[in-house]
């Protein structure tokens, strides 16, 4: 069950999937997005990847916020450094005509953080996502906290990293089908050492509304973490049970919260 919380924690009830499946997905939209409300105010939205992923991680969600009129783009993360994945998701926002929601899964969440206080940027969506605060080190605040298992599969060639195939489907794509994530293994973008070693210079989250989907199945990162970070930045939260890749295996999730954010 999906559980929606305001900014003070209280309870109220309430990457890729293929071009191929995205299309094959119904035409009418689920019951959790019927009830979504009105036209969103905000009709962009920019979403970015994280690790062992590409832009293709998010058509699911896209053809769901595209039945709304949203007007969606994936950001290309080259997944070298940090300043060069901020640099391409600010070339995304430069061309977007008016507010945008700016919405990271996973490692994208750093980028998020820092390309957040782009002028365009009218809210913030995390999804199973870092969200660190200026200048903090991710890594000793992730060592606050149980090691997730997928940390262990990260195998490196050289410069170039990658999750090992056992831990991509156990510990990444958990909940999804065997085959379907096979699949998206077979095309993780390989990240550089130095993207790691980043930190932001601003935190997008002290001055934009935020929200976040906890994945409480998470294996990638740790649940308590996430809903540390999501309390800390007083974001507008839900909880999925799902995998670190909500994002596919609950798209109707993951689309209700960023139109949500807009509006």
């Amino acid at each position: 069950m999906t559980e929606l919380k305001d900014r003070h924690g209280m309870t109220r009830r309430g990457f890729a999937g293929t071009v191929a499946l995205a299309a094959a997905a119904p035409l009418v939209a689920t019951r959790a997005l019927a009830a979504a409300g009105p036209t969103p105010k905000v009709r962009n939205v920019v979403l970015v990847h994280g690790l062992f992923a590409d832009g293709s991680c998010w058509s699911e969600v896209i053809a769901r916020l595209q039945r709304h009129g949203i007007n969606a783009t994936s950001v290309q993360n080259p997944l070298t450094t940090l300043p060069d994945s901020v640099s391409a998701a600010m070339r995304v926002l430069d061309r977007q005509d008016g507010p945008t929601v700016l919405v990271g899964h996973s490692f994208a969440g750093m980028i998020v953080t820092e390309a957040g206080i782009h002028p365009n940027v009218s809210a913030l969506v995390y999804v199973a996502a870092r969200a660190p605060d200026a200048n903090e080190d991710y890594a000793a605040l992730a060592a606050r906290f149980p090691t997730p298992p997928a940390t262990a599969g990260i195998v490196f060639d050289g410069d170039e990293g990658r999750l090992s195939e056992e831990a991509f489907l156990r510990d990444f794509a958990g909940d999804l089908p065997s085959a379907q994530a096979k699949i998206l293994y077979a095309v993780q973008t390989p990240f550089r050492k130095a993207l790691l070693t980043g930190r932001v210079s601003h935190a997008a989250w002290r001055s934009k509304p935020s929200y976040y989907a906890v994945s409480t199945e998470d294996r990638t990162i740790n649940p308590d973490l996430e809903r540390f970070m999501a309390k800390r930045m007083g974001a507008r939260t839900i909880e999925v049970k799902a995998s670190h890749l909500s994002l596919i295996s609950h798209p109707d999730e993951i689309a209700g919260l960023i139109l949500e954010a807009a509006g």
